[in-house]
């Protein structure tokens, strides 16, 4: 069963109501009716309801909270992947895979050998659209937090954001030494660790940048003998993480 999430301000007493999209897809694809049970989560506070349908109006759909539940879905290790911008599809089956997974943030950033190159409005367009994907996926999957897709960064504020993370890791094709595990047994045990795991675009990470990122405090890792596509870095990268640490 999905998860919908709500504002505070949609919640009165024992009574939740859900507006615009949600009432589509919970009467359209759903075909949800009155009586029926859904699950409901505040996104403010992370508090999750089973809920009846009462009534269902053309433009808002009516619950009642039958009881508040315990719904540990969130790790306590937070994964911030810095995402060399790909192309759009690539972007979007990131974001989409690595929410399911427990990803909390996604930061695209500009690099030398990124195709693709965004203008202001375009940017908002994409993460308009980037951060609605996050939010079906965080639904889908039952998850208490909506991840937040920010806007994109350059190289320079990256390497400024390294010294505020727990360990960085770069994700580097000419890396043959440092493996990712290794990495993660020097930090486990630790609570809520903040890691951050930067990914090359289609064309890899420019040897400078590799350097400059170095500089500034990240880990070169090796994922092993073979090359993987950016779109599958992230995924096998976060699930390495939360496999070992979580």
């Amino acid at each position: 069963m999905p998860k919908f999430f709500v504002k505070k301000d949609q919640i009165n007493e024992n009574r939740i109501t859900l507006f615009g999209e949600d009432v589509k897809h919970i009467g359209n694809v759903l075909r949800k009716q009155i009586g029926d049970e859904i699950k409901i989560c505040n996104v403010d506070t992370s508090e999750n309801f089973l809920c009846e349908i009462t009534k269902i109006h053309q433009d808002n759909i009516e619950c009642k909270i039958i009881k508040r539940k315990e719904c540990e879905t969130e790790s306590n290790i937070n994964i911030t992947i810095f995402q060399g911008l790909p192309k759009a599809e690539k972007m979007e089956l990131i974001i989409q895979k690595c929410t399911e997974l427990g990803v909390k943030t996604f930061v695209p950033v500009q690099m030398e050998r990124c195709i693709v190159k965004l203008d202001e409005k375009n940017e908002a367009k994409k993460i308009e659209r980037w951060q609605k994907i996050a939010e079906t996926a965080a639904k889908q999957s039952g998850r208490n937090n909506i991840p937040e897709v920010k806007n994109v960064i350059n190289l320079k504020k990256l390497c400024n954001l390294i010294e505020k993370y727990d360990i960085v890791l770069l994700a580097y094709e000419n890396e043959t030494e440092c493996k990712l595990k290794s990495e993660l047994n020097k930090i486990k045990g630790k609570q809520n660790l903040n890691i951050g795991v930067i990914i090359g675009p289609e064309g890899g990470i420019d040897n400078k940048e590799v350097e400059e990122l170095v500089i500034s405090g990240a880990t070169k890792i090796t994922l092993g003998q073979r090359i993987l596509r950016t779109e599958t870095v992230g995924i096998a990268v976060s699930s390495i993480i939360l496999y070992e640490l979580e």
